[in-house]
């Protein structure tokens, strides 16, 4: 019976960093084969990196949003001590598992 090494579990920056580097790396082998200027081919790199990156960020830019918002009633003064806490909390409780991790690089 052989033991499989145990990969050591990644943080959730490394998982998007490589998503990210093979959206790259399938652009540049899609492009390399194709027709086209070096400037298309640029292009279309960039553009597979701007989507991943966007994909992967997703949950951030959402989260961001749906806590501002919860900033902006807190500060209106109109909710209690108590319901502020209630509300700030509530709102931690909800955010995706992934912008719960350290700091994005």
């Amino acid at each position: 019976m052989s033991k499989q090494p145990k990969q050591p579990k990644q943080d959730a920056n490394a998982d998007r960093y490589i998503a990210i580097a093979r959206a790259c790396l399938k652009a540049i082998n899609d492009t390399s084969a194709e027709k086209g200027s070096r400037e298309e081919k640029i292009q279309a790199v960039y553009e597979a990196i701007d989507e991943a990156f966007q994909q992967e960020f997703a949950d951030y830019h959402q989260s961001t949003a749906v806590m501002a918002s919860v900033l902006e009633r807190i500060a209106s003064g109109q909710l209690s001590g108590e319901d502020a806490a209630n509300l700030a909390r509530k709102t931690l409780d909800q955010q995706p598992q992934s912008t719960r991790q350290s700091v994005i690089h």
